[in-house]
């Protein structure tokens, strides 16, 4: 205690969270400094790099958060006592944010974030938030920053309401600030208290966010929810409106999407461990540059510059590295105009941008990434040039989607710098690198790949070298099975309907247009000359081709466009059925269910060979290249995962029959049967590998 003010520190590394035992800490101190006569209020505070980050999820998914004291007591017991300050550094998330939401006012450090990001794990603030935050900022701020589970910075915070001052220090300018406020008597009520933000709300923003969430959120429960709770704390008293999200956190807790989705989380972290616990030293990358100043090229400088990292680019002439020039403008010049970066940074990031022409100008780089065409003798004669012009220690990446990473390796004359970073498209926005070892990439380059991905925000998988890595092996699958589905009668609009009911952010008919059909055609006639002679591929995209029809670039592919307005065509449906006509195939109706087996199953099957082929380490490893990658729903975990709920057994059975109608490499992989025959779980069956 000082000068009348007690002081209850949290000390619990490394976050900080609101475990059970943190929980019976704060509850002896808070009743203590109550009970006092000679404390006038309090000031909590954590020790360490952080404020308290939030519930701690093992406790949460095992039931731990109900025994007492629950969070909701702690909060009780510090609004029902004595003026606190709430002095937050680091990240307050979650409970963590909540419980600062029930002190008297909040106070945060310049490095101070806060936010509230249950709706990422299929929940909603459980303990207040929707309320007292909702009473504090007005439900505008509440459904932006709730729904959207973000971050905010400590201006931000304060900008917002949520803080009351940014201060110096979490020990002496907190108490300043207390006692300057207890002597001018201006101590607020508690927040559930508090009306003046919820005045005159407008209910059409209710109305909005629900209709924002069916387009963002696709079969996501907890939106929904979060949306009733920030109604209701604008209509009803304050105890009533924290009951009634306390209802509704209790019904999505424990639920299948929130299994889903803390699933998901856990593999993210598994996946950044993929180098074990004792890694080697990852190389600290100050300068970096790249070879290509395409669509790949362009995004992956402007992720690197974002970093604050700069970026030699390097194209075949000054004409291409002006279009490279300007097509990162114009990707900056969008992120401004959504509000996404500041002016002045989109200034720093451009200023850590360099273009040239000559490969010599990497000789000071550490790492560079090849961004060329996706031909092999185009990056072979790169890897060659690279290997001569940087510096010993240089890692040589290889942003390819597909391509043989052995080959570049053993081009370049020092494989073992040599790796791959698959960025995808577009590189800045996407979250997901495949970090790809060839036979010989050191520990040391492998570590830096994985580091580097970290630095940039994104999610890094590690995967094995073949044909296509984790995510476009499988793939694969998904698209060659929506041509095989238009061969036999389904169209178009009906397969990408039942892939975006299903979650998926656009159907694979429709994604197939958005990346150019020519693409697709130029990728399929490499992998066509390995193709066991009684396999084959649909010729669906190559007659669109013929017939002019590249896509959305050309107004046309297998829907035609207005924009980017998709619209049947029937030009295309006749393309397709003269197609299937001629392969003797005859057409029938599909149910949606068939239509969704047919898609999603050959993925796990496929999913399953890269674990017995030691492409991918383990299955959450292809869930998280798949959610991060593709947008597969997150809140079904992963194609893996999902097989696992829907019952391996069926994906056995459709694996069968495919297998007899399309040939061997559609039919079950022997770990697929292992896993099915054995209890039908990854983790359980491969004995820790998931």
């Amino acid at each position: 205690m000082s000068d009348g003010l007690a002081f209850i520190s949290v000390d619990h590394p490394p976050v900080n969270a609101l475990s059970l035992t943190v929980r019976q800490g704060l509850a002896r101190a808070i009743a203590a400094a109550n009970a006092d006569p000679l404390v006038d209020g309090l000031i909590l505070r954590t020790i360490g790099k952080t404020f308290i980050a939030g519930a701690d999820i093992k406790e949460l998914q095992q039931g731990m958060h109900l025994q007492s004291p629950t969070v909701r007591d702690i909060q009780d017991m510090i609004e029902a006592g004595k003026p606190s300050v709430a002095a937050i550094h680091g990240s307050a998330l979650g409970g963590g944010l909540e419980l600062a939401l029930t002190c008297t006012f909040r106070v945060g450090l310049p490095d101070a974030t806060v936010g509230l990001p249950e709706v990422k794990l299929g929940l909603l603030p459980g303990a207040g938030g929707t309320q007292r935050l909702t009473r504090l900022c007005g439900p505008r701020v509440a459904l932006d920053v709730i729904l959207s589970g973000r971050r905010l910075d400590a201006k931000e915070a304060s900008d917002l309401g949520i803080f009351d001052a940014i201060v110096t220090d979490t020990h002496d300018a907190p108490a300043r600030f207390l006692r300057d406020r207890l002597a001018a008597g201006d101590v607020p009520p508690p927040i559930l208290e508090r009306s003046h933000a919820i005045a005159n709300v407008d209910a059409a923003i209710f109305t909005d966010a629900r209709t924002n969430n069916r387009k963002r959120a696709r079969g996501r429960l907890a939106p929904d929810a979060i949306v009733d709770c920030i109604e209701a704390a604008c209509r009803l008293p304050g105890a009533e409106g924290v009951a009634f999200e306390r209802a509704q956190f209790d019904a999505l807790q424990g639920g299948e999407q929130n299994r889903a989705l803390a699933y998901a989380f856990f593999a993210e972290r598994d996946a950044a461990k993929a180098l074990g616990s004792n890694p080697a030293p990852a190389l600290e990358v100050a300068r970096a540059g790249i070879v290509g100043g395409g669509l790949m090229g362009s995004g992956i400088a402007v992720a690197l510059a974002n970093a604050g990292i700069d970026v030699i680019l390097v194209d075949v002439d000054q004409d291409a590295t002006s279009a490279a020039q300007q097509r990162i403008a114009q990707i900056h010049a969008g992120a401004v105009a959504r509000g996404a970066m500041s002016d002045a940074a989109r200034h720093a990031a451009q200023n850590h941008i360099h273009f040239h022409t000559d490969y010599r100008s990497f000789s000071s780089c550490d790492l560079v990434i090849e961004a060329a065409p996706e031909r092999m003798a185009i990056k072979e004669s790169i890897f060659a040039r690279l290997g001569e012009v940087t510096p010993a220690h240089a890692i040589l990446a290889s942003n390819t989607s597909s391509l043989d990473i052995d080959r570049m390796a053993a081009a370049s004359n020092h494989p073992s710098r040599v790796i791959g970073l698959h960025f995808f498209s577009p590189a800045h926005v996407m979250k997901l690198v495949e970090v790809v070892r060839s036979g010989a990439s050191s520990p040391e380059a492998l570590s830096t790949g994985m580091a580097l991905a970290r630095r940039l925000g994104k999610v890094a998988v590690l995967a094995g070298n073949c044909d296509g890595f984790i995510a476009n092996r499988s793939l694969q699958f998904y698209t060659g099975q929506a041509e095989f589905l238009m061969e036999q009668g389904a169209s178009p609009e009906q397969i990408d309907h039942v892939a975006e009911a299903f979650g998926m952010p656009m159907g694979p008919v429709a994604m197939r247009d958005m990346a150019g059909l020519d693409v697709a055609a130029l990728v399929r006639s490499v992998r066509a000359r390995t193709l066991p002679p009684e396999e084959r591929l649909s010729p669906l995209i190559e007659k669109m081709v013929e017939a002019g029809r590249l896509g959305q670039k050309s107004g046309a592919g297998f829907y035609r466009y207005e924009g980017r307005k998709r619209i049947t065509d029937p030009e295309a449906l006749a393309i397709i059925q003269a197609a299937a006509r001629e392969l003797g195939i005859r057409q029938r109706s599909f149910t949606d269910e068939e239509i969704r087996d047919r898609l999603f199953l050959p993925i796990i099957n496929e999913g399953a060979r890269e674990i017995e082929e030691d492409i991918a380490l383990r299955a959450s490893d292809i869930d998280v290249a798949w959610v991060n990658g593709y947008g597969f729903p997150a809140h079904r975990g992963g194609p893996m995962y999902w097989g696992e709920q829907t019952g391996l057994d069926r994906v056995v059975a459709m694996a069968e029959r495919l297998g007899a109608e399309l040939g061997p490499r559609w039919q079950p992989s022997a770990l697929l049967r292992h896993v099915a025959a054995s209890g039908g779980e990854w983790s359980r069956t491969l004995g820790g590998k998931d």
